[in-house]
């Protein structure tokens, strides 16, 4: 009879974890069918998506074309330059500086200079690595000179060290007060890309190793990130999306275009390549057994850097903090880097209550409005499947 009892019981158990996953598996296939509708309705040409679930990549693909005049179809082996994300490889090769000695994150900047950056505001305040890295260096983007420096059709060739002294230096071609703000380093949070340039150039002085070079040695040979690069010329361009402007009635070609504050936002990357570096990140340092930072540096650039007792005037740390070369978003529900730029939006977030990260590309720009239903709402659809696929152990029908 007890033996029965147990054998019912299994079959009852053995039943309600069927029903559960087929729910689960309809769940996931919903998802998957509202990203295709979402992405159908955009206008968007092309994209590409990974999900990550315990440092592993579950789910994986493609939508659109990398060139709809050959229909070539963006993948999640498709190129793309991933702008502001580079800030995050910038913020760990910065790491492995430190971790190495030969940076430290709360030193003046122009101990480690050939010449001395200054705020007029605050003549007798000191600028930090951790100020470049958290944008509280008290220096800003001047608009419209930033975006007139982009290069179209080809690698910029102004050299970084040019590009610095030109803004930063009194007299320089680009200088202006205005690239500074009145406020103590510190004490206030403005993004600022010209700061991560500076920070990258503090890097090269140091190292004296060029910031693509650094970053190749230390994170993409380990990470077998061989199709990404800084410059055109440093990828394969057959492989390489176009990129497309959709905010008016016709969606125009955009040329590949170049920065010479390339520690800002120059990295071109695939989603598959990408997903390497984050998991690394997520992981304490090591991707299948390669490590690119110790668990104690990663721990440190993760870490939060505003506190209730310190942080910028105009932060609540409940819907933004910090760490070094990533930022809190969505309210404070994601932690990671995005990045935006003409014809480019992606997106490298982890949401911590979920255990869910998502990586997302889309070749096109869109309309604010368009952005957030259509690019924002396949990420929502990304997350719940993640989500899904964690607390099921399910496969999605979408997967590498």
């Amino acid at each position: 009879m007890l033996s029965f009892f147990k054998k019912s019981l299994f079959s009852m158990l053995l039943v309600f974890m069927n029903i559960h996953v087929a729910t689960a598996q309809d769940s996931i296939r919903y998802y998957e069918n509202r990203i295709q509708a979402l992405f159908d309705s955009s206008r968007i040409v092309g994209a590409g998506a990974s999900i990550i679930v315990d440092n592993k990549v579950i789910w994986s693909n493609g939508y659109g074309y990398a060139d709809r005049e050959s229909k070539k179809a963006f993948t999640p082996k498709t190129i793309m330059n991933i702008a502001s994300i580079t800030k995050t490889f910038t913020g760990a090769c910065i790491m492995k500086a430190v971790e190495d000695g030969l940076l430290d994150l709360d030193k003046d900047i122009n101990e480690y200079l050939p010449f001395k950056v200054v705020n007029p505001f605050q003549k007798d305040k000191i600028i930090t690595l951790r100020n470049l890295t958290t944008h509280t260096a008290s220096l800003r983007d001047r608009s419209p000179l930033y975006s007139d420096l982009y290069v179209y059709g080809k690698d910029c060739d102004m050299d970084l060290e040019k590009f610095i002294r030109d803004y930063f230096l009194q007299g320089g071609k680009y200088y202006d007060t205005a690239n500074f703000l009145n406020k103590s380093p510190g004490s206030y949070r403005e993004y600022c890309n010209t700061g991560y340039a500076l920070a990258g150039y503090v890097l090269e002085k140091v190292t004296k190793t060029k910031l693509p070079e650094y970053c190749s040695k230390n994170i993409f040979n380990k990470l077998g990130m061989n199709n990404s690069g800084w410059t055109l010329k440093s990828v394969n361009l057959e492989r390489h999306t176009k990129l497309y402007d959709a905010e008016t009635d016709v969606i125009k070609n955009i040329e590949w275009y170049t920065i010479p504050s390339y520690p800002d936002g120059a990295i071109r990357t695939s989603v598959e390549e990408l997903s390497r570096f984050f998991i690394a990140l997520l992981n304490g340092g090591v991707y299948q057994g390669k490590r690119i930072l110790k668990t104690a540096t990663v721990n440190r650039m993760l870490t939060f850097q505003f506190t209730e007792q310190r942080h910028p005037e105009n932060i609540n740390i409940k819907k933004l903090n910090s760490g070094i070369g990533w930022a809190t978003k969505q309210g404070g529900t994601f932690v990671g880097h995005a990045g935006s730029d003409p014809g480019v939006k992606t997106e490298m977030l982890y949401e911590k209550a979920g255990g869910v990260g998502v990586i997302l590309f889309t070749n096109t720009g869109l309309s604010e409005k368009n952005l957030i239903n259509y690019h924002y709402g396949i990420f929502d659809c990304l997350v719940q499947i993640g989500r899904l696929i964690k607390e099921s152990g399910v496969k999605a029908g979408s997967g590498l």
